[in-house]
């Protein structure tokens, strides 16, 4: 089955340097333009361009067909997400420093706890989007990463 997203584009805040984020975002690009199930309800005009951006502390998502029609603007507002990416960087941090000191038994506990931040906010992403939009569980997975990598440089001062 095509995939229901044909490319993304992320805007990054002001500060954000994208040559310094890791290979996740474009692994979760990747991803979801191969396998992505995404559709707007009651439209069946894939597949998508989809614009992501925050602004004001929500999730901007602008989608356009493959004709260049736009579909609705969804906005999404991330106050609910807002612990659970500070505890997913803090995962992550607490993964690389385990890995550097050579303390291997720590680390399957600690990714088992981000695997499932990682389900915790994509279920509540298609929970939130269910009347907007249809996804699949993976598709969500990947968007919270791509929101989270937005987020890098917000979630270090959500840290303090």
């Amino acid at each position: 089955m095509a995939s229901s997203i044909k490319s993304i584009t992320l805007h990054y805040p002001d500060g954000i340097n994208p040559a310094s984020m890791t290979g996740e975002q474009d692994r979760a690009i990747a991803d979801l333009c191969a396998e992505g199930v995404f559709h707007f309800t009651g439209e069946d005009h894939p597949p998508y361009h989809i614009d992501l951006s925050i602004y004001n502390r929500q999730l901007v998502l602008k989608a356009h067909s493959e004709d260049g029609a736009s579909r609705p603007h969804l906005v999404l507002s991330l106050s609910p997400y807002r612990a659970i990416i500070r505890d997913y960087f803090m995962m992550i941090e607490s993964y690389e420093r385990m890995r550097a000191e050579g303390n291997f038994v720590k680390l399957e506990p600690i990714d088992m706890a981000r695997r499932g931040l990682h389900n915790e906010a994509a279920e509540m992403m298609v929970e939130r989007f269910k009347d907007k939009v249809q996804m699949d569980h993976a598709t969500a997975r990947r968007l919270f990463t791509l929101v989270c990598v937005l987020h890098m440089d917000q979630a270090r001062l959500w840290k303090g």
